[in-house]
Parts: structure tokens; C-alpha cells; sequence
């Protein structure tokens, strides 16, 4: 098996901005729902004010608009959904079962755990690095 590349089709990696604090790595995978992933990619960049819900998650809205999509309601750390209702994009800091149903999107990379420090008011960012 070969090694998927950051140009790859099925997989485009982003950077989430957490205006200020820190840069996470973010993975939108084609495959779990290619339309929604389409929509945002062009979309990009694509910035909010955190806001959370719950302790486990948090997500801003934004201008996207894009129905339900292989609908899911369970995530794990790190996962990144759509909540198609608000065109919110969503982070989880933990395992969750949602009352929302959403659309998975990918996964956040290493340092997750910066999401810890996000207050409500904090500005997410959305954005294809460029070199």
C-alpha cells in the first residue's frame, strides 16, 4: 500500500486556525461525503466565532450549504462533521453521541487538544496552505 499524498484526491488537508492561539491540521476526506466536502473546499477559506456546544464540541457557522450526507450521529476525538441545519462546521473533543445527526468530514491531526483552550468569541479560520 502507498502513502496518500496532501494533493490527493480523496483527502485535502487544511489548516484550522484558531485565530492567535494555534494551527491544527485538518483532513477532509472526499469519500465520507463528497458532495459537502466539494462545497466546502470551495468555499475556502471559510472563517467564524467558536461557539460550543455541549463540553465536546465545538463549531462555527458558516455560509456553506449542503444537506445531510451519509448521515452520522456517533464521532470520536478529533472527527470533523457538518451540521447541515446551521452550515456549521464542528470539532470534537471527545468521543460523542450527538442528539444531532451530521455529516462526517475527516479528522483533525496532531494537537487536538489545543481545542481545550478555545473560548466562545474565538475566531476559527479554514484555509489551504500555501507553500
Amino acid at each position: 500500500m502507498y502513502e496518500l499524498s496532501t494533493s490527493s484526491v480523496s483527502r485535502k488537508q487544511l489548516v484550522l486556525e484558531i485565530r492567535g492561539k494555534a494551527k491544527i491540521t485538518c483532513d477532509l476526506k472526499r469519500h465520507l461525503s463528497p458532495r459537502t466536502v466539494g462545497n466546502i473546499l470551495r468555499s475556502l477559506p471559510l472563517e467564524g466565532h467558536a461557539h460550543q456546544l455541549g463540553k465536546n464540541i465545538f463549531y462555527f457557522e458558516t455560509s456553506v450549504d449542503s444537506g445531510i450526507e451519509r448521515s452520522r450521529t456517533e464521532f470520536k476525538k478529533g472527527d470533523v462533521a457538518f451540521l447541515p441545519s446551521t452550515g456549521s462546521i464542528c470539532f470534537f473533543l471527545n468521543d460523542v453521541e450527538s442528539g444531532k445527526t451530521m455529516t462526517p468530514l475527516g479528522r483533525l491531526g496532531e494537537n487536538v487538544d489545543a481545542l481545550n483552550d478555545v473560548k466562545s468569541g474565538d475566531v476559527f479560520c479554514i484555509y489551504e496552505e500555501t507553500a
